[in-house]
C-alpha cells in the first residue's frame, strides 16, 4: 500500500483531500494528513476570531472521512527525504512514498529585537486565540498598536474599531498610504473609512526595536497596552530548513509539475511554494488540483504534463468590519457594501462545499 502523506490540512491540503476523496483515490494508495489540530482552519477569517467578533467554532471546518484517509494529529520537526520519512514530536515518524508540505507560513520579524517576544499574532489559531484573550482583556481607553497595514492588518484593525469603540487603534505602515499593493482608489477609500472610524493611520513608520507594551517607531518609543504583528510572512520553519533552493521568504524553488528539482515525490504548496503571486487560499486550491493531477498520471503509470497553464486567481477581498469591504475583482477595484456582501458568500460557499 502507498503512502500520500500530506503535511497540513490548510487550503492546499483540504483541496487535495477533496479531489481525491472519496471515488478518486487509487486501491493501492492510503493517505497520512498530518496537522497540529484535528480540523481544517479558515485561516482568512483569523482576524474576525482575534477581534472578538466570531467564536472559534466559526473558522473550524471537519476534516473529510473516508477508510483510507488516517489524520494524524501532530507536530512535524522535521523532513528526512533521503530515508522518506516525517519526523514528529514526540511520536513515531511517518514513511511515506509521495509527500505533499503545506505547513503554511509564520510572522517575518524582519531580525526587529524584541518584536517576536513582546508582540501578538493572527498566523495560526492558537495564536489569533491569544490575540483575542489579549485586546478583549483590555480596559476601556487601552492602547492598540498593529504593525503592518497590509490585508491582514487593515482587517484587523477594522473589525476591532467596531467591536471595541472603546480603545485606540494605531495601525503603523511603512509606505506613503496602506494597502500599497492596491491602487490608490482603493487605498484612499480604506484610509478614509479608518478616519471616519477614529482609527489612527501612521504612514512612514520604520520599527526599529519592541519592548513590553513599548513600540520604537524611527527610534521613538510609543507606549501600547498590546503590540500586533501583521507586518510579513515567512515559510513555515521547517521549510525554511529543507535542502534546496529557497527565494527571500525561505519559500521552495518548485518545479511547473509543483515538486522539488531534486525530488519528484515532495511537492511544495501554499505558502511554502516560491510562486508568481503573493500567497492566497486560491493559489494553494490551485496548485492543489494540479498536485492531484501529477499524482493520478502517476499512479496510472503515465506520464504527467510537463507544465500546466498558470493559475487564474478570480481576485481579493477585505472587509471593513461587518458592513463595508474593498478589493479587486478581475482588475476592477470594488469598494463598499457590494465588496463586503461578496466575500461573505465566497466564506459561504466554502464552507458549504468543504463542510
Amino acid at each position: 500500500m502507498k503512502n500520500l502523506v500530506i503535511l497540513g490540512g490548510g487550503y492546499g491540503g483540504m483541496k487535495i483531500l477533496h479531489e481525491l476523496l472519496p471515488n478518486e483515490l487509487p486501491e493501492d494508495v492510503m493517505i497520512t494528513l498530518v496537522d497540529r489540530v484535528p480540523y481544517h482552519c479558515l485561516k482568512t477569517e483569523y482576524y474576525a476570531l482575534a477581534a472578538g467578533t466570531i467564536s472559534d467554532v466559526h473558522v473550524r471546518v471537519a476534516f473529510p472521512e473516508h477508510p483510507r484517509l488516517k489524520v494524524k494529529y501532530g507536530e512535524v520537526i522535521g523532513v528526512d527525504t533521503k530515508a522518506k520519512k516525517v519526523e514528529l514530536l514526540n511520536d513515531e515518524a511517518i514513511e511515506y512514498d509521495d509527500l505533499v508540505i503545506g505547513l503554511g507560513c509564520e510572522d517575518n520579524y524582519h531580525n526587529v529585537p524584541g518584536a517576536e517576544q513582546f508582540t501578538y499574532s493572527i498566523q495560526s489559531i492558537g495564536k489569533s486565540r491569544e490575540t483575542y484573550q489579549a485586546l478583549n482583556n483590555l480596559g476601556p481607553g487601552s492602547i492598540v498598536g498593529i504593525v503592518g497595514a497590509g490585508l491582514s492588518g487593515v482587517e484587523l484593525a477594522s473589525e476591532l474599531s467596531e467591536s471595541r469603540k472603546d480603545l485606540h487603534i494605531k495601525l503603523f505602515d511603512r509606505g506613503k498610504h496602506i494597502l500599497s499593493a492596491f491602487p490608490d482608489r482603493l487605498s484612499k477609500y480604506v484610509e478614509n473609512w479608518f478616519i471616519s472610524h477614529g482609527v489612527e493611520i501612521i504612514n512612514n513608520s520604520n520599527i526599529t526595536k519592541v519592548e513590553e507594551n513599548v513600540l520604537y517607531n524611527n527610534d521613538q518609543p510609543i507606549h501600547c497596552d498590546v503590540i500586533v504583528w501583521t507586518a510579513g510572512i515567512q515559510a513555515n520553519k521547517i521549510v525554511r530548513e529543507m535542502e534546496g533552493e529557497k527565494d527571500r521568504s525561505g519559500r521552495m524553488i518548485i518545479t511547473p509539475r509543483h515538486h522539488l528539482p531534486h525530488d519528484e515525490h515532495v511537492f511544495i504548496v501554499g505558502d511554502c511554494a516560491s510562486l508568481p503571486h503573493a500567497p492566497s487560499a486560491q493559489l494553494a486550491e490551485g496548485q492543489a488540483v494540479q498536485i492531484v493531477e501529477v499524482l493520478k498520471k502517476r499512479w496510472k503509470g503515465e506520464e504527467p504534463p510537463a507544465s500546466f497553464p498558470p493559475i487564474k486567481l478570480k481576485g481579493v477581498l477585505g472587509s471593513l468590519g461587518k458592513k463595508h469591504g474593498f478589493g479587486m475583482m478581475a482588475d476592477r477595484p470594488i469598494t463598499g457594501r457590494v465588496a463586503r456582501l461578496l466575500k461573505s458568500g465566497v466564506l459561504w460557499m466554502y464552507k458549504f462545499h468543504n463542510g
